[in-house]
């Protein structure tokens, strides 16, 4: 059953450039230019008027764009959610500028020791992620850490969780990894059920409806529960919306100052008919995905997410804003 028929998400690429080089993600190959602050102001007030809650400025690395915390400042003047997950390079530097603005500020981290995170990342990022830490408590910021989890480092989640996470009173979610253009990698049920149990822990976040997915064989064309382009809207540096999802990508459609006429076109609504049923959308488990998809249509999943999502709300105390 649909609960929400309107998007709930958008993810803004502000940039597809990105100053690490992580193995497990190919975006940074892409060239790209920067969103213009003309189509995100234009876009974030249609946004408003469609009934979008949350915008995700992504990339990329985000923080590469310099106007960002002038984004944020838009966003949240207009009552958004916003969130943005960094690598932490150039968070000391230009971090205090988004001091009050981001209420998801998640920093990205793939093992508690140095030489195996930055291996990870392809660059020197351990110690900026350190350091952004203790500079965004000091100006009273309460960041995550975002944990990719690989079948390679899901036995440091305790140190983590221990050592960083714990230590400074921050949320550590767990980020399943996810497979795409044959890059990632599929976690094994043993792997499943470790994240399952660190789930129930106090101070961490797991998405169960991502476990469950993953233990049904991922998104099925024949019955999809993917809802990529129904919930989420995908905005790309070019100002084109992208759908069904970035991953994707079947079409870009130039936005050009009329982002709700283009989101409810003809050919935008053929493409969003088809979300969850295209061949590349069978055995898709992407996250960023799959958690407005849980949101927007009461089944099983729905059911898995809200505990999760509720205490995520709760201890972030973002739960008059979720509600």
């Amino acid at each position: 059953m649909r609960l929400i028929r309107n998007p709930v998400l958008c993810n803004y690429y502000l940039t597809y450039r990105c100053n690490a080089k992580c193995s497990f993600c190919d975006i940074w190959e892409k060239p790209s230019p920067y969103i213009t602050a003309e189509n995100v102001k234009e876009n974030l007030q249609a946004m408003k008027r469609m009934g979008v809650k949350v915008i995700d400025f992504t990339g990329g690395e985000p923080l590469l764009h310099r106007e960002l915390p002038q984004f944020l400042a838009w966003a949240k003047e207009l009552g958004f959610i916003t969130t943005v997950t960094t690598n932490g390079l150039l968070y000391p530097k230009y971090g205090e500028k988004m001091k009050g603005l981001i209420d998801m500020l998640h920093f990205s981290l793939d093992s508690p020791i140095e030489e195996e995170h930055n291996k990870s990342r392809g660059v020197d990022c351990y110690s900026h992620v350190m350091r952004s830490i203790e500079l965004a408590k000091s100006w009273g910021e309460k960041p995550d850490i975002l944990f990719t989890v690989f079948g390679s480092n899901l036995h440091q989640i305790e140190t983590v969780y221990r050592d960083i996470t714990q230590k400074h009173g921050l949320m550590l979610i767990l980020n399943p990894v996810f497979e795409y253009n044959d890059i990632g990698e599929n976690l094994d049920e043993a792997a499943l059920d470790q994240l399952e149990a660190w789930g129930k822990r106090k101070g961490v976040y797991l998405n169960k409806g991502f476990v469950e997915l993953r233990r049904d064989g991922g998104n099925h064309i024949d019955k999809p529960v993917c809802k990529a382009a129904t919930s989420s809207l995908v905005i790309s540096p070019e100002n084109k919306l992208i759908l069904p999802c970035y991953h994707l990508g079947e079409k870009e459609l130039p936005i050009d100052g009329k982002l709700e006429e283009v989101y409810y076109s003809e050919e935008a609504e053929a493409i969003k008919a088809q979300e969850g049923k295209l061949p590349g959308c069978e055995g898709c488990v992407i996250n960023c995905y799959m958690q407005p998809s849980f949101a927007v249509e009461m089944n099983k999943y729905w059911w898995q997410a809200l505990p999760s999502t509720l205490k995520y709300s709760w201890e972030k105390k973002m739960w008059k804003a979720v509600i």
